[in-house]
Order: C-alpha cells, then sequence, then structure tokens
C-alpha cells in the first residue's frame, strides 16, 4: 500500500476517533443540540464515503500469526443471554440450533450448525477493536458470509443485512432489549466477514458468542455481533427497533464503525 493511501487513512482514522469521543463523552446536551447532530451526520457521511473509495478493492484487514494470540480475549457485553429459547438450546448443546435466513431472498432458508460447518471454510487471525479502547487478537473460523447470501439468492433491492440475536438487554427502547446489527451489502460480501463457529481452534464459548457470531473485521467491536440468530436482506432499517440499524446505534453510537 503507498505511503500516501496510508497516511489518507490515518486522516480519516484521526476524524473518525475524535467524533466519536465526541458522542461518548455523555456531553448531552452538546451532542444533542440540532448543528452538532447535523454536523455529526454529515462527518459520518465523509467517513464512510471516504472509507469506501479508499477500500473500493475490498483490501483485506491485517492478520496475525499464531504466536500474536492475545493471551485474554476479553468476552465483553452479554456473557449469557438470558433468553428462555436459547438456554434450551445451550442445554442441548445447539443441536437444534437453526439459524434462519431469509427476507429480501430467493429462496429462506434455515442452517443447522452441522450445515455451516459443511460450507466453505475460512481461518483468519485478526485484531479487534473496541469503543472502549482495548483491542485484542484472536483467531476466527466460519463460513464466509458470501456463501449463504449467494445460496439464497439476495434481491436486487436488498442494501442490508440485519443480524437478529439471542442475548437481550436492559434499558432498550422498544422494551425488548434484543440485540441487533446490521452491515451493509458491501460489507456483507467482504472476503473476511464471517459468521465465525470457532474462536483459536475451539468451539465459540457462550461468553464470546456461542454458536454463532458475526465478524467484520473493518469494523469497531459493537458490529461484530455475538449469539446471531437470523439474519434479515432488508432495504431499510428505519423501521426495526430504534431505526438506527444496531442496539448501540439506537442509543446514539454511529452505524458505520469503520476502522
Amino acid at each position: 500500500m503507498s505511503r500516501r493511501i496510508v497516511s489518507r487513512r490515518g486522516l480519516i482514522g484521526t476524524g473518525a476517533a475524535g467524533l466519536g469521543g465526541l458522542m461518548l463523552s455523555g456531553c448531552d446536551r452538546v451532542t444533542g443540540a440540532p448543528s452538532i447532530q447535523h454536523f455529526i451526520g454529515h462527518a459520518q457521511s465523509l467517513s464512510l464515503n471516504a472509507q469506501r473509495f479508499l477500500l473500493s478493492g475490498q483490501p483485506l484487514a491485517r492478520e496475525y500469526t499464531a504466536k500474536d494470540l492475545s493471551p485474554v480475549f476479553k468476552a465483553n457485553g452479554s456473557t449469557m443471554p438470558s433468553d428462555d429459547a436459547y438456554q434450551t438450546l445451550m442445554d442441548g448443546g445447539f443441536a437444534d440450533y437453526r439459524l434462519k435466513v431469509d427476507g429480501l431472498v430467493g429462496a429462506p432458508r434455515d442452517f443447522t450448525l452441522a450445515d455451516l460447518r459443511s460450507l466453505p471454510v475460512r481461518t483468519q487471525i485478526t485484531r479487534h477493536d473496541c469503543v472502549e479502547g482495548w483491542s485484542a487478537i484472536g483467531g476466527w473460523t466460519g463460513v464466509p458470509l458470501h456463501h449463504l447470501l449467494a445460496m439464497v439468492g439476495v434481491s436486487p433491492k436488498a442494501r442490508f443485512a440485519v443480524f437478529h440475536c439471542a442475548d437481550d438487554l436492559d434499558d432498550s427502547l422498544d422494551g425488548s432489549g434484543q440485540y441487533y446489527e446490521s452491515i451493509d451489502l458491501f460489507d456483507a460480501f467482504h472476503p473476511q466477514t464471517l459468521l465465525a463457529y470457532s474462536m483459536n481452534g475451539s468451539p465459540l464459548t457462550v461468553p464470546h458468542g456461542a454458536p454463532l457470531r458475526l465478524r467484520v473485521e473493518r469494523q469497531l467491536g459493537y458490529k461484530h455481533a455475538k449469539y446471531v440468530m437470523r439474519i434479515e436482506l432488508t432495504d431499510r432499517f428505519d423501521h426495526l427497533k430504534g431505526g438506527k440499524g444496531g442496539y448501540w446505534e439506537d442509543r446514539g453510537y454511529e452505524w458505520y464503525g469503520g476502522i
């Protein structure tokens, strides 16, 4: 990669970090002002468009070697979903787990874990960057999302993949607290975007998202949804939950968490 490209990407990252700090600083009176909200939205759009331009060839996020694995990979957010249906699946070793893929697709389908493990596999060792400021390197094995999307036939009308999860958090906007996330199809078809069922050579543990979690390596940790139960292809997400495209986005985080 040229020195010029690195410099431009660093500039974008610095701007995004500064903007994120403003949003998450707790200064609600400032960030709630219409002029600031307009600025934030405009800046996020510029960041997204600039990164899309720089990453138009779908370059890979940096990958590491086994000797780089972090001795401890923090389990953040939910670590044990309280949902009764999830608890039943967990007690049965996830033998009855089904991943539903539907929405704007030609052939909606359910996948068992055995189905997913029979599909083309990818293993990658990458760095996880949390919005809280910590990072860790982990190894992930799973099926690239684009294989599933090819199998169900994505409609030309679809723009986003929405990940509906089993973890139910308190203090939700709609009363359910159910975690969800979304990415656009540009990231959904990236070769490193995985539905991971293994971490560091072993099946995912519950704290790390068993039986299936999303890995979208060029975005911050809150985009890497755990306990994925359903993937919905859609042309919009303003009608879902709080309308911003994700649990934390509904609470003020940026929808595009690019790094």
